[in-house]
């Protein structure tokens, strides 16, 4: 849990340097003024992360590390959840949470494990993908948002004004937040989960011998790095953004479930919510380029070219760690769709698809989806003009991961913001926070 204390110098591993390299680069090409950031960056450090409301339901559901890949797509679907804390069944009822749990499994995490079982061997998926065509559909929702009202003085903002109007009294109205998914990045998956996915995870043998246990540690596996409800709102936005965790469990000393699951979208719903607050405000008119936006220069962004195979796109999805990726065409690379980690099961779902696999470009594979949801699929964009305040209300409302900044007519691709980049829009990390806050979290982010 993240609480102060004294902390050896160590070297640092090259992952936590990568960490480190991320936030300077976002803290650099920030043009805000300094006090202001201050001001913003200690008003968070004051709000408690009690003041986020409880997940639906007020029990955060957990998966055992023994259950099966069938029963844990149930388990999700059934809660109409995308993640859960994934528990150790041979600790005590007493045991420290380091010993209770194991990591955090997600859809996407299964979806990619899909994707290669049936890779290897086809044979696996294709009965049960062969009988099943439609499109259900199952909401997924997420647990929190940041909500706050109240005035601040826009002009020489002082730490106690910011503190007021992010942490006063209308924390306590804080609502929850729909958030429709991971990788959820486009129209190409704006679309609810297909319940006809979960029919073949469900269906098939192989699923149901296969343990959540024994794919933790592969495919994109989140280790478990709770805060306690006394920690700060400052801490988790900087797991979130600087150290690249996608949730993040609240646990209360001496009571042994988990209080609560805070999300980097619940966060970006909850600045969303703060529209009409004058120091978020001044923040969200300003356009993207005044607060560094892109973080990441063009050729830094990785894109699958219309005419790739999709199997090597969802490939650079796993290698790279990112829930989806543009799709260009051309050598200035105009952007002409999107495809995510989610599209993953239209390939198990269309037979036509599966059997040649292999062989389909990203194009086919995208002109078959597009006839499946009877339209096309427009990528999600803004450009160097965009505010921030767009940026965050597109996210939130659409509920996508991230959004495409484009230059020009041809729409060429030349950055990338996702939630992470927003989150790191309104934080900056104070000397030695980590040390004294999240030492043993940055310890774990280490090993793993």
């Amino acid at each position: 849990m993240a609480h102060p204390h004294p902390q050896e110098q160590e070297v640092k591993s090259p992952k936590i340097s990568a960490y480190d390299a991320y936030f300077e680069t976002v803290q650099s090409r920030k043009k805000l003024p300094g006090p202001l950031q201050e001001n913003l960056t200690f008003a968070f450090s004051k709000v408690p992360v009690s003041a986020f409301q409880g997940v639906p339901g007020g029990k955060v559901i957990e998966i055992g590390a023994d259950t099966c890949i069938a029963d844990a797509v149930k388990v999700l679907s059934q809660h109409h959840i995308l993640s859960a804390p994934v528990r150790n069944p041979e600790a005590e009822a007493n045991a420290d949470w380091s010993d209770k749990y194991l990591g955090i499994v997600d859809y996407s995490a299964i979806l990619l494990w899909v994707l290669e079982t049936c890779g290897l061997s086809p044979s696996v998926c294709s009965a049960t993908a062969a009988g099943i065509g439609g499109a259900g559909a199952m909401g997924a929702i997420g647990a929190v948002a940041l909500g706050v009202t109240g005035p601040a003085a826009v002009a020489g903002l002082t730490a106690a004004a910011v503190c007021s109007a992010v942490a006063g009294t209308a924390l306590g109205k804080i609502g929850a937040a729909a958030e429709k998914g991971e990788g959820k990045n486009s129209p190409t998956g704006a679309d609810n989960l297909s319940e006809d996915f979960d029919s073949i995870i469900l269906q098939n043998e192989h699923f149901k011998s296969t343990t959540v246990r024994s794919i933790l540690k592969s495919f994109r596996w989140a280790p478990f790095l709770p805060v306690g409800t006394d920690s700060s709102m400052l801490s988790v936005m900087l797991l979130l953004s600087k150290y690249r965790m996608r949730n993040v469990p609240v646990i209360e000393a001496g009571q042994p479930n988990i209080k609560n699951f805070i999300t980097q979208s619940a966060v970006v719903h909850g600045l969303e919510g703060c529209k009409g607050m004058e120091w978020f405000d001044c923040i969200a008119a300003k356009p993207i380029s005044d607060l560094g936006l892109p973080f990441m220069v063009s050729n830094e962004v990785i894109s699958a070219n219309i005419n790739d195979p999709i199997l090597e796109a969802f490939m650079k999805m796993r290698e790279n760690e990112v829930g989806g990726l543009p799709v260009v065409e051309g050598t200035k690379k105009k952007i002409v769709g999107n495809v995510s980690i989610s599209d993953i099961r239209y390939s198990l779902l269309k037979p036509e698809l599966f059997s040649n696999f292999r062989n389909l470009s990203v194009k086919d594979f995208m002109s078959a989806i597009s006839k499946n949801q009877g339209k096309a699929m427009s990528p999600i964009t803004c450009n160097h003009q965009s505010s921030l305040g767009y940026v965050i209300e597109t996210l939130a409302s659409k509920s996508v991961h991230r959004i495409y900044v484009v230059d020009g007519e041809e729409s060429q691709v030349v950055g990338v913001i996702t939630l992470r980049d927003v989150i790191s829009c309104f934080i900056s990390e104070p000397p030695n926070h980590s040390d004294a806050y999240l030492g043993f979290a940055v310890k774990q982010i280490m090993k793993h």
